[in-house]
C-alpha cells in the first residue's frame, strides 16, 4: 500500500479488519471447495478423511493472504500438492490456489510474480507430461489459466500504483497551492503593514510639526499675532489630513476587494513632488531633483522609490533640528534608479538612530528588496543622515506585478532643466521648535 492509499485509509492499516475480511473469504472458499468436491465430476475421486483434512488445511493460510501473501500461498500449495498426488478431486482446491496466486502478483514485485508463475507452471507441466500426452495437453490449458491470473494481478497492481500516484500528485499540488496561498497572504499582510506605516508615520509626523509651528506662532507674540501664518499652518494641517485620509481609504479598499480585482494605481516617482511640498510645509528646507526620464520606470520600482523618499523625509522632519535642510535626488539610468535623501539634521557620525529598531529603516530595506534592490542608511560625517537606494529597473519584472503610476498632482508645475526634471524650490515656511526627539 502506497502513501496515498495509506492516507485514504486514515494513515494506517487496520490489520485486524484485514484478517477478519480474509477469514470470511477463506470460509466462503472452503464452502465452495466442499461443494465442488461433492457435486462436480472431475478427475480424481471424492476425498476421504485425509483428503478433507488436506482440502480444509489448504484454506487456513488464506486467512493471512494479504498480511503475508507469499507465505500464505506456499501454505496453500503445501496442502494442495499432496491432495492432488493422492488423486482426489482436482477442481476443489483450484479457487483458493488461484486467489493466493493473484494476491502474490497483486502485492509483490514483478520479478517475484514471474518466478512464482514459472515454478508453478514448470512443476505442473513436468508432472502431467510424465503421465502422458493427454495429461500434458490438459496441463497446458491449466497453465494458460495460471498465467492469465498472474497477468491480472500484475495489471491490477500497476493500476493501483497509477491511481495512488495520481492521488499523491493531486495531494501534493493541493499542498503546494495552500502553501502558495499562505505565502501570498503573508506577503500581502507585509505590504499592507508597510503601506500603513509609511502613510501614518509620514502624515502624523507632518501634522505634529505643523501643529508645533502653529503653536509657536500663537505663543511668540500674542499682541502682534500673524493671523496669516496661523491660517497657513492650519491649512497645511488640513491638507495633510485630507491626503492621509485619501491614501488610507485607498489602502482599505484594497483590503476589502477580492484578490482577483485589479489594484489601483501605485504612487510613483511623479508623486515625489507632493512629498517635497508636504515636507516644506512643516518648515524643512527641501531641495529635490529628478534626473532622467521617468516615463519608462516600472510602476513597482517607482512605488518603491516613492515610499523610500516618503519614509526618509518623515524621519528627517521628525528627528531634524531647527533649520533642517534636506536634499532629495532621484536619478533614472538605463538599468537602475538611484534614490538619495541626505539631511543636515542632528545625527552625528557614528551615532546610531534611536528609532533604528523600529519599522522605518526595516520597511525601507524591504521596499528595496521587493524589487531586488539595495539600500544603505546611516549618519553622515559631520552630522546629518543619509539614505541611498539602488533599484534595478528590471527587478520589478521579476519581483511581481505592478500597476500604473498616478499622474502628478503637485501644487506647482515642475520646471524642465538640462539633465532632467527639477522640482521647484520654495522658501521654507516659518519653522517651529524642534520636537525634541533624537533620531
Amino acid at each position: 500500500m502506497g502513501p496515498a492509499a495509506a492516507a485514504r485509509g486514515g494513515g494506517r492499516v487496520d490489520a485486524g479488519r484485514v484478517v477478519r475480511q480474509d477469514a470470511v473469504a477463506a470460509v466462503v472458499l472452503a464452502a465452495v471447495a466442499v461443494f465442488l468436491a461433492l457435486n462436480v465430476r472431475a478427475q480424481g475421486v471424492q476425498p476421504d478423511a485425509v483428503g478433507w483434512v488436506l482440502l480444509g488445511g489448504a484454506h487456513v493460510p488464506a486467512v493471512w493472504r494479504r498480511r503475508a501473501p507469499l507465505v500464505s500461498f506456499l501454505g496453500v500449495v503445501a496442502c494442495a500438492a499432496p491432495y492432488h498426488v493422492m488423486g482426489f478431486n482436482e477442481v476443489a482446491p483450484v479457487p483458493v490456489g488461484l486467489l493466493g496466486l493473484f494476491t502474490v502478483a497483486l502485492t509483490g514485485r514483478l520479478w517475484r510474480s514471474a518466478v512464482v508463475c514459472s515454478v508453478i507452471v514448470g512443476l505442473l507441466l513436468v508432472a502431467k507430461f510424465s503421465q502422458g500426452m493427454a495429461e500434458g495437453a490438459q496441463a497446458l490449458r491449466i497453465s494458460g489459466w495460471i498465467v492469465a491470473v498472474v497477468l491480472c494481478g500484475v495489471y491490477a497492481r500497476a493500476h493501483r500504483q497509477y491511481v495512488d500516484s495520481v492521488i499523491e500528485r493531486a495531494e501534493r499540488a493541493e499542498r503546494t497551492r495552500e502553501e502558495e496561498a499562505r505565502r501570498r497572504v503573508a506577503e500581502e499582510r507585509l505590504r499592507v503593514a508597510r503601506d500603513l506605516h509609511d502613510l501614518l508615520a509620514h502624515s502624523i509626523t507632518l501634522v505634529g510639526v505643523q501643529t508645533s509651528v502653529a503653536a509657536h506662532v500663537l505663543n511668540a507674540d500674542p499682541e502682534r499675532l500673524d493671523r496669516a501664518a496661523v491660517a497657513r499652518a492650519l491649512d497645511d494641517i488640513a491638507g495633510t489630513c485630507r491626503a492621509a485620509r485619501g491614501e488610507l481609504r485607498a489602502t482599505l479598499e484594497v483590503l476589502r476587494s477580492s484578490p482577483d480585482e485589479a489594484r489601483g494605481p501605485l504612487p510613483g516617482v511623479e508623486g515625489i513632488g507632493e512629498l517635497v511640498a508636504a515636507a516644506r510645509s512643516s518648515g524643512a528646507g527641501v531641495v529635490a531633483a529628478v534626473e532622467g526620464g521617468v516615463a519608462g520606470v516600472p510602476p513597482a520600482v517607482g512605488a518603491a522609490a516613492y515610499r523610500i523618499v516618503q519614509e526618509a523625509l518623515t524621519n528627517a522632519v521628525r528627528h531634524g533640528g531647527p533649520g533642517l535642510g534636506v536634499e532629495v535626488t532621484v536619478r533614472v539610468g538605463e538599468q537602475v534608479l538611484e534614490v538619495s535623501v541626505v539631511d543636515d539634521g542632528c545625527a552625528t557620525a557614528g551615532q546610531v538612530p534611536s528609532g533604528g529598531g523600529g519599522f522605518g529603516l526595516v520597511g525601507m530595506r524591504e521596499r528595496a528588496r521587493s524589487v531586488l534592490g539595495t539600500l544603505e542608511a546611516g549618519p553622515r560625517e559631520g552630522g546629518g543622515f543619509a539614505v541611498r537606494a539602488v533599484l534595478p529597473l528590471d527587478g520589478a519584472r521579476q519581483a511581481g506585478p505592478g500597476g500604473e503610476a498616478p499622474e502628478q498632482a503637485a501644487g506647482e508645475a515642475p520646471e524642465e532643466a538640462a539633465g532632467g526634471l527639477v522640482l521647484p524650490s520654495r522658501a521654507p515656511a516659518a519653522r517651529g521648535p524642534a520636537l525634541g526627539e533624537a533620531r
